[in-house]
């Protein structure tokens, strides 16, 4: 038969009390004693705890906070690096299109530099008479 928690702290203080009684031990040390016992116990159950705890938040799904700010924190990042791409992209855009702008606008102001110096009318030329 297992012990349960009640049967074993009975246990652990009839045997205190026996070694108090047959004087095998003094009143300081059996309180020193079962003082350890009880802090020994009071960890083992908080991990036995902590452990069940554990187990059954991973079963339902849940992540601790700490692996979810970090998550937060990765999120982010991933996020500033995004835009930042983004916004050198649109940057080499609008460097690119203002140069081709500016190539377009030449072209045709030398079009039509070109087309006035053909459309000026040139004075008739008089023939020598003789």
């Amino acid at each position: 038969m297992a012990k349960t928690p009640a049967n074993e702290i009975f246990s652990t203080l009839k045997t205190y009390f026996n070694q108090l009684s047959e004087g095998e031990r003094t009143p300081t040390e059996v309180a020193s004693a079962f003082n350890e016992w009880a802090r020994e116990s009071a960890e083992s159950v908080k991990a036995k705890i902590a452990e069940e705890v554990e187990a059954t938040v991973s079963k339902m799904g849940f992540i601790k906070r700490e692996e979810y700010e970090l998550l937060l924190e990765r999120v982010s990042s991933l996020e500033s690096s995004i835009n930042s791409r983004k916004s050198a992209e649109k940057a080499t855009k609008k460097t690119i299109a203002k140069k081709v702008v500016n190539k377009e606008s030449v072209g045709k102001s030398t079009v039509k530099k070109a087309a006035t110096a053909n459309n000026v009318k040139k004075a008739p030329t008089k023939k020598a008479s003789k």
